[in-house]
């Protein structure tokens, strides 16, 4: 797979996503002898999709799932089998793909039954999933695209991830004088972010920091606030850092991604000064310059949390 050069410009509100499936063992029940789930995965995170390689053993593995490694271009990467994590029984094919994927400064590869195509659609078409779907996939599905004859969920590839290495996520404790800074100015943020996951994971950042942090699910929630905080500041006749120092948003997200997001803050009057830092696990030096485009003061990948707190007090004070 060549991947393409769709979506250069920013701000537009839409995605790719690769569709794939997993064949899994119908029920007694039914009728037919397999059932076909369809899944989706961002094509910013796909580096490519190949064969079944060759694999090694890795002595003492996490965790089932993970079936081995492979060299690839003189790099080791792992091969997780997706249905094994995802507690599906997938019948064994000839026709079998891996979808090589990098984020969060990671590679890693997943076994899937076999790749249909790749869609462009707009992140409002993409449905965040029920309370209760979340609850009934453990939290693993961060968005659901509804297609004539299909459902495609697309899953939470870091959390995945995240399960398989506990320790991805664990970020240093900041720096006194780091803490002593953000109390006396009392700084207060924003996250956005649709994976529960991830925003307690910065949520948790910051607080640390001393950072007095409010959350959204997705950008068009985090808009609203936005909107109810610049009226509460002009109807005050107050400036607006009074209220908010600064917004720290993923970039995919349903309804709302967080380019889009970005590029209605910059586009606005009064909320163009709050300084904008996009935290997502699709920032690689190939894919900046799209947060550069909407007008991001900076960017920070959720592999490298421990700098988040630091890199705020440095824009604020800018």
């Amino acid at each position: 797979m060549v991947k393409t050069d769709i979506l250069l410009e920013s701000g537009t509100n839409e995605l790719e996503i690769v569709e794939f499936y997993i064949d899994e063992q119908a029920r007694k029940d039914e009728d037919q002898d397999k059932y076909r789930g369809f899944y989706g995965i961002n094509v910013a995170k796909v580096l490519e999709i190949i064969r079944m390689p060759e694999l090694t053993d890795m002595p003492e593995v996490s965790h089932p799932a993970v079936l081995g490694a492979f060299n690839l271009r003189n790099q080791i990467i792992p091969l997780i089998d997706l249905a094994k994590w995802l507690g599906k029984n997938r019948i064994e094919s000839e026709e079998l793909k891996v979808i090589v994927t990098e984020f969060n400064l990671t590679r890693s590869a997943f076994l899937v039954s076999g790749v249909t195509r790749i869609h462009r659609i707009g992140w409002d078409e993409v449905e965040a999933p029920t309370n209760y779907v979340s609850a009934l996939t453990v939290n693993s599905i961060t968005g659901v695209v509804k297609f004539s004859n299909r459902i495609v969920f697309i899953l939470d590839m870091e959390k995945i991830t995240a399960d398989l290495n506990p320790g991805m996520g664990e970020t240093k404790e900041p720096a006194p004088q780091v803490v002593q800074e953000v109390r006396t100015r009392h700084l207060r943020a924003l996250v956005v972010d649709d994976s529960n996951m991830a925003r307690k994971m910065v949520t948790g950042v910051l607080e640390k920091a001393g950072f007095e942090v409010g959350t959204a699910e997705n950008g068009e929630q985090a808009w609203q606030k936005l909107m109810a905080i610049r009226n509460n500041a002009e109807q005050q006749n107050r400036p607006l850092k009074d209220f908010i120092d600064v917004l720290v948003s993923d970039i995919e997200m349903p309804i709302m991604d967080g380019h889009n997001l970005t590029k209605r803050v910059k586009e606005d009057h009064t909320l163009r000064h709050l300084p904008v830092v996009l935290c997502s696990s699709i920032i690689t030096d190939t894919l900046r310059h799209k947060g550069s485009a909407v007008g991001a003061d900076d960017q920070v990948s959720k592999a490298e949390l421990g700098e988040l707190a630091s890199k705020v007090i440095q824009l604020v004070e800018r």
